[in-house]
């Protein structure tokens, strides 16, 4: 956390110094014209000695130029989905007043709301699930399901490092599409275990094609699922014999079976195993289902 916060402006950080020790602070929520917030266990609440100051859009454009290294426009170019990926794999969602051109974003006039979304290791999260993951001792292909900020990155990060190191199942090699540098980038890197491969900054259809034709990976991990060319990918993937780990946005997994883009995936039967992330009372529940009922 600490080396994280080195990446954000001198104001951002003297606030974070302020929480008491302990905090696991998941998001901070900056917003003209409002005090800073932060979000923990899924609830957004303002620490009292930040009530009394109003963010400007320059302290928001502040936040944008130290993730960009000194320009605003480095992280805004990077724009695709409404959000960018700074060093460390802080994920930076923005909003504003769009500038547009023939029907795509180019980038922000003016910035009003930013979403950091802090990433955390769970050392052992996925422990407890592992077994449930296996058949006859194999790992299944799975995926991750949860609503927005429910941990899904984190799981998926822990399941890779424990395969990769072989805790609970023979190792094996990992090939990771991190398009956004939100899995493997920077440190977090060696946290994804000693037989993982991380291809960065490359655009997942893409990645995991160049993953399987040059480092042979026997487990193929991709995060976020959003696009047509992510699924042709992972059914080319699928029948190239590897096993496959990726996460989607989803309540559940019949929600995501009212989904089209999801729809050719599941009645394909690519996914052997799926893991549901819910929240209750603070805290996160995991659910594993074979698609049928619950392991």
């Amino acid at each position: 956390m600490e080396d994280l916060l080195r990446t954000l402006p001198r104001f951002l950080r003297e606030a974070v110094a302020q929480l008491p020790k302990g905090r696991r602070i998941e998001e901070l929520r900056l917003r003209e014209g409002f005090p800073l917030s932060a979000v923990e266990g899924g609830e957004e609440y303002t620490h009292p000695p930040w009530r009394d100051r109003l963010l400007t859009e320059e302290d928001l454009r502040r936040v944008l130029e130290t993730a960009g290294q000194g320009s605003v426009h480095t992280v805004l170019d990077q724009l695709r989905s409404g959000y960018v990926t700074a060093a460390g794999g802080l994920r930076i969602g923005i909003c504003g007043e769009g500038a547009m051109k023939d029907g795509s974003l180019l980038s922000f006039r003016r910035i009003t709301s930013l979403a950091l979304r802090l990433p955390h290791a769970m050392p052992g999260v996925s422990a407890p699930l592992l077994p449930k993951l296996l058949e006859e001792g194999r790992l299944c292909s799975t995926l991750l399901l949860s609503p927005p900020g429910l941990g899904k990155t984190t799981l998926l990060r822990d399941l890779i490092g424990r395969v990769s190191s072989g805790e609970g199942i023979q190792p094996l090699r990992v090939g990771v599409a991190d398009e956004r540098g939100e899995l493997g980038a920077g440190p977090l890197r060696r946290s994804l275990g000693p037989r993982t491969d991380v291809l960065e900054n490359c655009p997942k259809a893409m990645g995991t094609m160049m993953l399987l034709r040059g480092m042979a990976p026997q487990v193929l991990a991709v995060d976020e699922i959003t696009a047509p060319e992510d699924v042709r990918a992972i059914q080319e993937a699928a029948g190239c014999g590897v096993t496959l780990l990726a996460t989607a946005h989803g309540g559940s997994f019949q929600e995501l079976r009212l989904r089209p883009l999801y729809r050719d995936l599941l009645d394909q039967g690519i996914f052997r195993r799926f893991v549901c992330i819910s929240l209750e009372e603070g805290r996160r529940r995991y659910q594993v289902t074979d698609g049928r009922e619950t392991l």
